[in-house]
Protein backbone atom coordinates (compact mmCIF):
# COMPACT_ATOMS: atom_id res chain seq x y z
CA UNK A 1 0.00 0.00 0.00
CA UNK A 2 0.86 3.76 -0.56
CA UNK A 3 -0.12 6.77 -0.10
CA UNK A 4 0.18 9.33 -3.26
CA UNK A 5 -0.25 13.60 -2.07
CA UNK A 6 -1.08 15.56 -4.41
CA UNK A 7 -2.43 19.40 -4.58
CA UNK A 8 -4.94 20.45 -6.39
CA UNK A 9 -7.45 23.80 -7.60
CA UNK A 10 -10.59 23.19 -5.15
CA UNK A 11 -12.84 22.90 -7.94
CA UNK A 12 -10.93 19.57 -9.34
CA UNK A 13 -10.67 17.29 -6.22
CA UNK A 14 -14.04 15.38 -5.94
CA UNK A 15 -14.01 15.32 -9.37
CA UNK A 16 -10.56 13.96 -9.34
CA UNK A 17 -11.30 11.65 -6.58
CA UNK A 18 -14.39 10.08 -8.37
CA UNK A 19 -12.66 9.17 -11.30
CA UNK A 20 -9.46 7.42 -9.61
CA UNK A 21 -12.00 5.61 -7.14
CA UNK A 22 -14.90 4.62 -10.03
CA UNK A 23 -11.23 3.41 -12.01
CA UNK A 24 -10.36 1.17 -9.11
CA UNK A 25 -6.79 3.28 -9.49
CA UNK A 26 -7.75 4.42 -5.35
CA UNK A 27 -9.10 2.87 -3.19
CA UNK A 28 -10.08 6.04 -1.12
CA UNK A 29 -8.95 9.56 -1.66
CA UNK A 30 -9.57 12.35 1.43
CA UNK A 31 -9.02 15.88 0.44
CA UNK A 32 -8.81 19.04 2.33
CA UNK A 33 -8.45 22.34 2.09
CA UNK A 34 -4.90 24.15 2.46
CA UNK A 35 -3.23 27.49 1.61
CA UNK A 36 -0.17 26.80 -0.17
CA UNK A 37 3.04 29.24 -0.55
CA UNK A 38 5.51 28.57 -3.48
CA UNK A 39 7.87 29.96 -6.01
CA UNK A 40 6.39 29.26 -9.58
CA UNK A 41 8.51 30.30 -12.68
CA UNK A 42 10.01 33.09 -10.48
CA UNK A 43 6.73 34.54 -9.06
CA UNK A 44 5.76 34.05 -5.17
CA UNK A 45 2.45 32.64 -5.47
CA UNK A 46 -0.25 31.84 -2.18
CA UNK A 47 -3.14 29.51 -3.86
CA UNK A 48 -5.90 27.89 -2.07
CA UNK A 49 -5.83 24.41 -2.65
CA UNK A 50 -6.92 21.23 -1.82
CA UNK A 51 -4.15 18.24 -0.40
CA UNK A 52 -5.69 14.97 -1.44
CA UNK A 53 -3.96 11.27 0.23
CA UNK A 54 -4.50 8.57 -2.48
CA UNK A 55 -4.32 5.42 -1.16
CA UNK A 56 -3.56 2.63 -3.77
CA UNK A 57 -2.41 -0.86 -3.58
CA UNK A 58 1.93 -1.04 -4.28
CA UNK A 59 1.40 -2.38 -8.14
CA UNK A 60 -1.33 0.11 -9.13
CA UNK A 61 1.11 3.12 -8.35
CA UNK A 62 2.67 3.31 -12.29
CA UNK A 63 -0.80 3.38 -13.45
CA UNK A 64 -2.46 5.65 -11.07
CA UNK A 65 0.58 8.27 -11.56
CA UNK A 66 -0.01 7.84 -15.58
CA UNK A 67 -3.99 8.82 -14.71
CA UNK A 68 -3.10 11.11 -12.04
CA UNK A 69 -1.06 13.26 -14.54
CA UNK A 70 -3.95 13.26 -17.22
CA UNK A 71 -6.59 14.57 -14.98
CA UNK A 72 -4.59 17.47 -13.22
CA UNK A 73 -4.89 20.80 -14.17
CA UNK A 74 -1.39 21.85 -13.36
CA UNK A 75 1.31 22.20 -15.88
CA UNK A 76 3.60 20.29 -12.68
CA UNK A 77 1.45 18.49 -10.67
CA UNK A 78 2.73 17.23 -7.31
CA UNK A 79 2.83 13.80 -7.46
CA UNK A 80 4.55 12.25 -4.37
CA UNK A 81 4.19 8.67 -3.09
CA UNK A 82 4.83 7.66 0.39
CA UNK A 83 5.38 4.10 2.14
CA UNK A 84 2.68 2.80 4.70
CA UNK A 85 4.60 1.01 7.35
CA UNK A 86 2.54 -2.03 6.94
CA UNK A 87 3.78 -3.62 9.62
CA UNK A 88 2.24 -0.94 12.04
CA UNK A 89 -0.55 -0.49 9.74
CA UNK A 90 -4.18 -2.40 10.48
CA UNK A 91 -3.81 -5.79 8.24
CA UNK A 92 -7.32 -5.54 7.25
CA UNK A 93 -7.10 -2.48 6.07
CA UNK A 94 -3.79 -2.83 4.09
CA UNK A 95 -6.21 -5.74 2.66
CA UNK A 96 -8.95 -3.10 1.84
CA UNK A 97 -6.83 -1.21 -0.07
CA UNK A 98 -5.07 -3.23 -2.20
CA UNK A 99 -8.66 -4.97 -2.78
CA UNK A 100 -10.63 -2.37 -3.81
CA UNK A 101 -7.62 -0.59 -6.45
CA UNK A 102 -7.62 -3.74 -8.63
CA UNK A 103 -8.57 -3.76 -12.03
CA UNK A 104 -12.29 -5.06 -12.18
Amino acid sequence: MKIVLTNVPPDHSERIARSLVEERLAACVNWFPVRSAYRWKGEICIDEEHSMLIKVADERVDALRVRLRELHPYELPEIVVLEVDKARSLDAYVAWVRSESQPG
